[in-house]
């Protein structure tokens, strides 16, 4: 049987670990080792009020200053400290499973989306510079983002670096309908350009589709919301789009909003089995 206090701590994702500001490390269920976060938001700048965020915040500017140097500092440090082993040795990460004693991946993600940094690429690009100065080439880099500005640009060139650095992208897709990705995701961000940046990057390269499910005022999503969801994956999919990964989760850490709760295991596990069934896709569960 698994420690309790490693089993706890993927519920435990601090933004600041010791002095640092923009990078910290997170035992994380879904990568199966230690993942360090890189947040370009400390500011808490996001385009999401998501219901379930556990950020209580919400901003529709764009981030426009993150301190490079220090960033960078710290991100060389953390990924010798892990590499090392080193991190081991700390209380809190002292009894990890032997099994996710690994650094497994730099992720792009933090306190609000990641790209609304006006830098992105450039971000992308020294932190790829630096993993391989490290010798660190065969870890991944994952951008965990809302999908909702890949059409940008900066964000294009951003992913391209992804694609050449052993890159991964995990989209957010969390609703079927129009309807519910408003109730869910509380954005000015149209559903429908979520769908197609989703569509496009995947044209390019298999993306993981990250869904969160929940209870909202008590009540599952229904039964026809999650067809609808799933309709919205084999749309990629028949319109030439690559899905590597569905994850289904549900809520792991305590929500902005009291009227969130997570749902059962059984419940997320019908969902994953629907979609399997239907998409023939690979699917993981997580809970709460």
């Amino acid at each position: 049987m698994a420690n309790p206090r490693s089993v706890r701590q993927h519920r435990s994702h601090p933004r600041q670990y010791e002095q640092n500001r923009f990078v910290y490390p997170v035992l994380s269920r879904r990568s199966k080792g230690i993942s360090i976060g890189v947040n370009l938001n400390p500011d808490k700048v996001c385009n999401f009020d998501c219901i379930y965020c556990q950020v209580d915040r919400r901003s529709e500017s764009v981030t426009q200053f993150v301190e490079f140097e220090q960033l960078f500092d710290e991100l060389a440090g953390m990924l010798e400290f892990v590499s090392s082993g080193e991190i081991f040795t700390d209380p809190r990460f002292a009894d990890v499973p032997a099994e996710f004693q690994r650094l497994n991946d730099i992720a792009f993600s933090g306190d609000g989306e990641p790209t609304t940094y006006r830098n992105f690429d450039e971000i992308i690009e020294r932190a790829a510079q630096l993993k391989a100065s490290l010798g660190l080439d065969a870890v991944k880099m994952v951008l965990i983002t809302n999908a909702s500005m890949f059409h940008r640009p900066v964000v294009q060139r951003g992913l391209k670096l992804l694609d050449e650095n052993q890159g991964e992208i995990w989209a957010k897709l969390d609703a079927g309908t129009s309807e519910y990705f408003q109730l869910v995701d509380r954005t000015k961000i149209r559903f429908q350009q979520v769908l197609d940046n989703i569509l496009e990057a995947s044209r390019v390269r298999p993306l993981v589709i990250q869904s969160l499910f929940m209870r909202v005022h008590g009540e599952p999503p229904t039964s026809e919301e999650i067809e609808a969801y799933i309709d919205r994956l084999e749309n990629v999919l028949e319109s030439g789009g690559q899905l590597s990964l569905i994850q289904v989760y549900t809520v792991a850490r305590q929500p902005a909003e009291s009227f969130v709760a997570p749902l059962l295991d059984e419940e997320v596990d019908t969902i994953a089995e629907r979609v399997r069934t239907r998409t023939g896709l690979a699917v993981e569960s997580y809970y709460s």
